[in-house]
């Protein structure tokens, strides 16, 4: 069974909101950019990314997660960051029963953050001579 689907049936499984509002999320996320893929860690969580992970979505009894894994170093002009803020690496967007997503911040959240990975990707990688 592919990541893909292990989410497929984790948001299944979530028959309330929160399966909802983690499909949207994810629909936006993977509208970002083309080359995101899907994973799935930690005994069950969805984790997307691209040049290294961009953000893990998990469902709670009361919200659902999206943290981002250098959420820290990465602008966000539209204030979606409402935990972790005391962090020196990650950020999370919690939200809650009837939060609405702005997709369009979304979305230039998880370029910033795409950009960020390959930044951090060069420099870690091995110096041609």
């Amino acid at each position: 069974m592919t990541a893909t689907d292990k989410i497929d049936q984790l948001i299944a499984k979530l028959d309330d909101w929160r399966g909802k509002m983690l499909a949207s999320v994810r629909k936006a996320i993977l509208g970002a950019d083309g080359e995101i893929i899907e994973e799935w860690k930690w005994m069950g969580s969805p984790v997307w990314s691209r040049d290294g992970i961009i953000a893990v979505g998990n469902a709670h009894k009361d919200k659902v997660k999206l943290t981002f894994s250098h959420g820290a170093s990465l602008p966000d002009p539209d204030k979606l960051f409402n935990a972790g803020l005391g962090g020196k690496v990650w950020r999370a967007i919690d939200l809650h029963e009837g939060d609405k997503i702005n997709e369009r911040a979304l979305k230039t959240l998880v370029c910033a953050a795409i950009a960020h990975n390959q930044v951090r990707a060069k420099k870690k990688a091995p110096k041609k001579r």
